[in-house]
């Protein structure tokens, strides 16, 4: 079985209020988006569940890896059997795109299907959650306020179709622990998704991630990529989740544009999910 893991934005992401066991409360509008990973899961030829990964390489051991996890998730919980997985990484790490969680949340969804449990998307995302807070989103897959830790998700109404989307991360690993400790959480008795349901053109005047206040001054490289975006015409720019990816959605294409040493994603969207 083969699936293609998807990348997603965070349109806004406000960080409300700290909690008393040390997280802290967020808003956030996430989107799917079509930078995908490649992922096979077949039957094991042997008693023992293994791991390859080719593509982008990630430095730690296949036990740490958000595949195997889930994997192990699931065998403990359905004795599953073992299975051979091989990993196609294309979406970059560390770039607040959410890649390993995808990751991870497919291969929920494709061990559900090939050993046919039949577990609804309640199910499914219960068991998602223990694994990242990011990874509920990709059960379900669809536009979603996300609120708590990031756990709680309503799935919200809002098209882009017709917008160019480039996304653009520099060779920079932003620590998410670090980003948290340059915010000041802020509350606000609004939603995030009243203002996605804002026309795109006013959205840089009062969408904001609230991450970029620190991460711009650790890595001014970050917000740089984000003011050549608005200089070639970009609607909305904004860094994803805490970095270090920065997105920009155009009414054209925006093809003048180079990023010399970063990986770079651009699509028109449309109805790829």
């Amino acid at each position: 079985m083969i699936a293609f893991p998807n990348s997603k934005i965070n349109l806004g992401l406000w960080v409300t209020q700290r909690r008393p066991d040390g997280y802290h409360n967020i808003q956030t509008v996430m989107m799917p988006v079509p930078w995908c990973d490649v992922l096979e899961i077949v039957p094991a030829n042997d008693n023992k569940t293994t791991l390859t990964i080719t593509g982008i390489q990630i430095d730690s051991p296949v036990e740490n890896n958000l595949c195997y996890k889930a994997w192990h998730l699931m065998a403990d919980k359905y004795a599953i059997p073992p299975v051979s997985i091989h990993l196609h990484k294309v979406i970059p790490a560390g770039a607040g795109l959410g890649g390993g969680s995808s990751d991870a949340s497919f291969t929920l969804r494709m061990l559900n299907s090939m050993f046919q449990l039949y577990l609804d998307n309640e199910n499914l995302r219960s068991l998602a959650v223990q694994l990242g807070m990011d990874c509920p989103f990709f059960i379900e897959n669809v536009p979603a306020l996300s609120t708590g830790r990031g756990e709680f998700l309503k799935p919200v109404t809002l098209s882009l179709d017709g917008y160019y989307l480039l996304i653009v991360k520099p060779p920079v690993h932003v620590s998410t622990a670090a980003a948290f400790l340059g915010t000041k959480p802020l509350f606000r008795e609004n939603s995030i998704n009243e203002i996605t349901a804002l026309p795109l053109k006013d959205w840089k005047r009062e969408l904001h991630n609230d991450f970029e206040d620190s991460v711009f001054d650790l890595y001014p490289e970050i917000q740089d990529i984000r003011n050549v975006m608005y200089r070639n015409g970009a609607i909305y720019s904004a860094m994803s989740g805490s970095g270090s990816a920065v997105f920009g959605l155009f009414a054209e294409s925006p093809d003048q544009m180079e990023f010399t040493g970063c990986d770079v994603f651009q699509t028109l969207l449309g109805s790829q999910f």
